[in-house]
């Protein structure tokens, strides 16, 4: 027996044993998904040294596999790839829930030059291995071009399984943490954000708007005559109804706009860096939507809604967060005692 060869085995086994122990750690110190899934996989790239290295996600919705993180040469261009479940060595993996050693991609009628057309690298040899939640596939690990020209090798299968099973929990961890955070500050009613979270964001928008010396405007506004969609239909419809609101307003914010259910069928969007003028434009194009649509027609029904709207913009109005939303409010108030489905802004 080779006494060199027992040395380096044992070696090598040593070596794993150190790196998953840092995975392990790394594990526990980090609830954030890229941080943790990039700790982990760097430590791949030191057992391995391949010149790129990626981690790709399952689309469910779509059947497709996207990159959640790329490493190494051309990784701008790869980044924005999206490849069929089934398509290529990464795709078969995904699909097939088995590994796979491609020692040279020009005998193998899996690989696709898709990605290599796309980002001018060349991929000579790929290790991939599924990433697995109980025995269902989310995503694949891949290894492009063992640096030294050096084969992979089926010892590299185990040793990344090891590593893929580690990510996987690392990545349920961390997306179970986030479903819980999200639902903290979530109206589970209309998806928006709950009122609470509403006051957190005032706070952190008022400290930007005085940092840099910028405005930002209120939108406060409450569905006229819902009590009688509630009396004439129930309450089961009324909550789909606000369901279906909070859909359009998701749809019709803009990159960084807010938008909360203050209560019952109260809304308030936030627009950073927004003058009154402004906030009036964002709001007729909401209210016309609003007019436009016909609700819940997918259960039989065509309900149309109006709503009463008031605008309060700091620091033109108030400079508190409790004054400019009390403002916003009073003016939507002075809408719905008089006319309704307007809109008030001084």
């Amino acid at each position: 027996m080779d006494p060199n060869k027992n040395l380096s085995d044992f070696e090598r086994i040593k070596r794993q044993l150190l790196i998953f122990n840092e995975i392990g750690k790394t594990l526990t110190s980090s609830l954030t998904i890229n941080e943790v899934l990039e700790k982990i996989l760097g430590k791949v790239a030191e057992i391995f040294n391949p010149e790129n290295w990626s981690l790709l996600l399952l689309d469910e919705e779509k059947n497709e596999l996207y990159f959640e993180i790329v490493v190494g040469e051309a990784s701008e261009k790869i980044k924005d790839i999206r490849l069929k479940v089934g398509e290529g060595v990464a795709g078969w993996v995904a699909k097939n829930g088995r590994p796979l050693i491609v020692p040279c991609t020009k005998n193998e009628p899996l690989f696709t030059k898709k990605v290599d057309q796309l980002s001018e690298f060349s991929t000579e040899s790929i290790i991939c291995i599924p990433m697995r939640i109980r025995n269902k596939v989310i995503g694949v690990i891949e290894l492009i071009n063992k640096k030294g020209f050096l084969p992979f090798h089926q010892y590299d299968i185990e040793v990344l399984s090891t590593v893929a099973d580690y990510a996987a929990i690392a990545l349920e961890n961390a997306r179970n943490y986030e479903q819980i955070q999200k639902l903290t500050i979530t109206d589970d009613i209309s998806e928006l954000y709950n009122s609470r979270h509403l006051h957190k964001i005032l706070e952190d928008e008022l400290a930007r708007a005085h940092k840099k010396n910028t405005k930002f405007s209120i939108i406060f506004f409450d569905l006229d005559f819902f009590k009688q969609v509630n009396d004439t239909h129930g309450h089961m419809v009324g909550s789909s109804l606000l369901g279906k609101i909070g859909k359009l307003l998701s749809d019709t914010l803009e990159d960084g706009h807010h938008a909360a259910r203050y209560g019952g069928d109260e809304f308030v969007i936030i627009l950073p860096e927004t003058s009154k003028e402004e906030a009036v434009v964002f709001c007729k194009k909401l209210k016309q939507k609003l007019i436009s649509e016909k609700f819940l027609s997918d259960k039989g029904l065509d309900i149309q809604i109006t709503a009463s709207f008031g605008i309060s913009t700091f620091p033109d109005d108030a400079k508190t967060k409790d004054e400019v939303l009390h403002i916003a409010d009073e003016r939507m108030y002075y809408v719905k005692d008089h006319n309704k489905n307007d809109i008030s802004c001084s």
